[in-house]
């Protein structure tokens, strides 16, 4: 039974879009909590760690009017090429920054690691976009932490109000 919610997915992968990487572990991952979760994909892509084709990507997806909620999977670390933050960061319209900041405090029980992530969150265009990391162990971990707030959220973002505050 889905949730009324479409999801789009967006891996930012330099190896996955040039298909020298065949399987999109993270991407797939993503597919698979989302849709027990009752989402419905309507939008999956694969791009380069460019920062303006992530930002071209986010802001067509979101202005589109499809989508509700876009995960975006790779690109969050402290790597020359991880740019997903400041690509998400330029086109939003707000931002939301207690989603990467809940990801990066939960996770940490589970890795040093999560403290290099630079992973943000925010709004454009009545869209949330939320960055999650490359790999499939992190993208569980850190959709597990906000899972339980994405309803909510989606529906603050368009205004309405059908499910309690927990």
């Amino acid at each position: 039974m889905g949730n009324g919610f479409n999801l789009g997915v967006l891996t930012v992968s330099d190896t996955g879009a040039s298909g020298e990487r065949a399987v999109d572990g993270s991407g797939d991952a993503i597919c698979e909590i989302m849709a027990a979760e009752g989402y419905s994909l309507v939008l999956r892509d694969i791009v380069a760690d460019e920062q303006s084709q992530i930002a071209e990507r986010l802001r067509g997806w979101c202005d589109g009017g499809n989508v509700d909620l876009v995960l975006t999977t790779g690109g969050t670390g402290l790597g020359p090429r991880d740019v997903t933050p400041e690509a998400t960061r330029a086109i939003l319209d707000i931002e939301a920054p207690g989603i990467g900041d809940a990801m990066r405090m939960q996770t940490l029980q589970f890795t040093p690691f999560a403290m290099l992530s630079r992973a943000t969150a925010g709004v454009r265009s009545g869209c949330l976009i939320v960055n999650l990391p490359g790999s499939e162990k992190a993208v569980r971990e850190t959709l597990a932490v906000v899972m339980p707030a994405l309803v909510h959220g989606l529906e603050m973002v368009k205004g309405w109000r059908t499910h309690a505050i927990p």
